[in-house]
C-alpha cells in the first residue's frame, strides 16, 4: 500500500509548486477513499485556453488515479471578479455574461478532463442563498487585517489605489465554497496561494478538515511577457481552429518555447532533452502538433501542418527575396499593430487596426484577428498584407 501511494504523490508533486500540506495529502491518499478535488473557474472569458490547461491537466490526473473533480463554475463569484493580480477593480460582468461563458466552459473542459469522474457545480447554488445575516455570520469569522494581507491588496494601499469593498469578500466567498464542498484538495496557478489557503482558515473555522493546496505554474502567454489571459490577447485558445493553434504556438520564440514543453507537453522529460540538441524549429513543430492533436485530432495536426509549411515552410507564393527587417522590442513586447508600422507594413497604428479587422494580415501563415496581440522578442515573423506586402521582422 504505501508504495502505491509514494507512485500516486510522486506523479501529484510532479510540476506542483506549493503542497501545503504533505503529510495531509499522504494521509488521504492512504485512506483509500476517493479524494474530491475542487478547481474553482470563474468565467469572465468564454474561452479555455492553455494556461488554464496546466491545472486541468493535474486534475486529470486525480482523476487517472479514481479521485472525483469538482469543475466549480464560478457563475456567483464571476460577477464580483477576482481581484488576484490586478492593480484595480476589475469590471463587473452581467449574470448573462457569466452564463454564456460558462456554457462554453462547459463544453470545452471534457476535452482535458474525464467527463465520467467530473462533477460540475455553479457557486451561486449557495452563495446567491447566503442571503444578507447569513452573509454577515460568515465575514466574522475572519478579520480585516487577515483579508489585508494579500500581496495585490498591500501594492494597491501603498500606491493609494482604492480597493472595493466587495473585493475583500472574494476570497471569503472562494474559500466558503470548499466549506460547502467539504473538499479534499484544492488545486489552482500559483497567484491563487492565497485564496487556496484562506481555505483551509475557513474550513477550520467550520470544524471541518482543512483542504490540501496544491498550486500550478502560471503559463506565460505568447508575449512571454504575462500570464496567458484573453484580456492581454496573449492566449492560444483550446477551441480555437488548428491553422490558429499551430501558427500562435510557432510563432512563440525559441527561448519561450521550452517552458511550454515544460508545462504543457506530455513527451518525457529525456525526449524533450533530446529535442533541444536538434533545431528549435522542428522541436516547435512538435509542440505545436502534439497542442492540435490534443485539441482536435491527430488528422487536424496533420492537416495545420501542411496548410503552414504550403503557406510559411515553403514559401509557396512568396518572392524569391522577400524584404528583412529588424524591430527593437521594448521588455514586455509590443502589440502586432505597432510592429505592423513599425516594420513599415502600415502607414499608423490606426491604418495597422484597419487592415487587422479586415482580415489583411497574416502572421506565420495564419490570419491575425486582434491587433493588440502581443508579439515578444526575441522573435521572427513572416508578416503578409494583402497578397503584395511582405516582410520578414525580427524583435530584438
Amino acid at each position: 500500500m504505501s508504495s502505491a501511494v509514494d507512485q500516486a504523490l510522486a506523479t501529484l508533486r510532479r510540476g506542483a509548486v506549493h503542497l501545503a500540506e504533505e503529510a495531509e495529502l499522504r494521509e488521504r491518499l492512504a485512506s483509500g477513499r476517493p479524494l474530491r478535488v475542487k478547481v474553482g473557474f470563474d468565467p469572465t472569458a468564454p474561452d479555455i485556453h492553455l494556461g488554464h490547461t496546466v491545472v486541468m491537466r493535474k486534475m486529470r490526473q486525480f482523476q487517472d488515479l479514481g479521485h472525483e473533480v469538482v469543475f466549480l463554475i464560478g457563475d456567483f463569484t464571476g460577477m464580483v471578479g477576482d481581484p488576484t493580480g490586478k492593480s484595480r477593480t476589475r469590471p463587473a460582468l452581467t449574470r448573462d455574461e457569466v452564463l454564456r461563458n460558462a456554457e462554453t466552459y462547459q463544453r470545452q473542459a471534457f476535452k482535458v478532463l474525464d467527463a465520467q469522474k467530473t462533477r460540475i457545480e455553479f457557486n451561486s447554488t449557495w452563495l446567491a442563498a447566503l442571503g444578507s445575516v447569513e452573509l454577515l455570520r460568515l465575514a466574522s469569522r475572519v478579520t480585516v487585517a487577515r483579508t489585508l494581507e494579500r500581496e495585490d491588496f498591500q501594492k494597491r494601499l501603498h500606491a493609494g489605489d482604492p480597493i472595493a469593498l466587495h473585493e475583500t469578500l472574494y476570497p471569503l466567498m472562494q474559500a466558503y465554497d470548499s466549506v460547502v464542498l467539504k473538499a479534499d484538495v484544492e488545486l489552482g496557478g500559483t497567484d491563487q496561494l492565497f485564496n487556496l489557503m484562506f481555505g483551509r482558515d475557513l474550513m477550520r473555522s467550520h470544524g471541518l478538515p482543512p483542504q490540501v493546496v496544491l498550486t500550478l505554474p502560471l503559463l506565460e502567454g505568447v508575449d512571454g511577457a504575462e500570464k496567458m489571459s484573453k484580456s492581454l490577447s496573449n492566449h492560444i485558445g483550446i477551441d480555437e481552429p488548428p491553422r490558429e493553434i499551430f501558427g500562435k504556438i510557432m510563432s512563440i520564440s525559441d527561448d519561450r518555447m521550452w517552458r511550454y514543453y515544460e508545462l504543457l507537453s506530455a513527451l518525457p522529460a529525456d525526449q524533450i532533452d533530446r529535442l533541444k540538441a536538434g533545431h528549435p524549429r522542428e522541436a516547435k513543430v512538435r509542440l505545436a502538433m502534439e497542442m492540435v492533436a490534443r485539441f482536435h485530432s491527430p488528422a487536424a495536426a496533420d492537416e495545420a501542418r501542411a496548410e503552414f509549411e504550403r503557406m510559411f515552410g515553403a514559401h509557396k507564393g512568396l518572392p524569391d527575396e522577400v524584404p528583412e527587417r529588424v524591430v527593437e522590442c521594448r521588455e514586455g513586447g509590443m502589440s502586432l499593430a505597432l510592429l505592423l508600422r513599425e516594420s513599415g507594413l502600415a502607414s499608423s497604428t490606426s491604418d495597422a487596426n484597419r487592415l487587422v479587422s479586415q482580415g489583411g494580415v497574416e502572421v506565420d501563415g495564419r490570419r491575425a484577428t486582434d491587433p493588440r496581440e502581443r508579439m515578444a522578442a526575441p522573435a521572427t515573423h513572416l508578416l503578409r498584407v494583402g497578397k503584395r506586402r511582405i516582410c520578414r521582422v525580427s524583435l530584438r
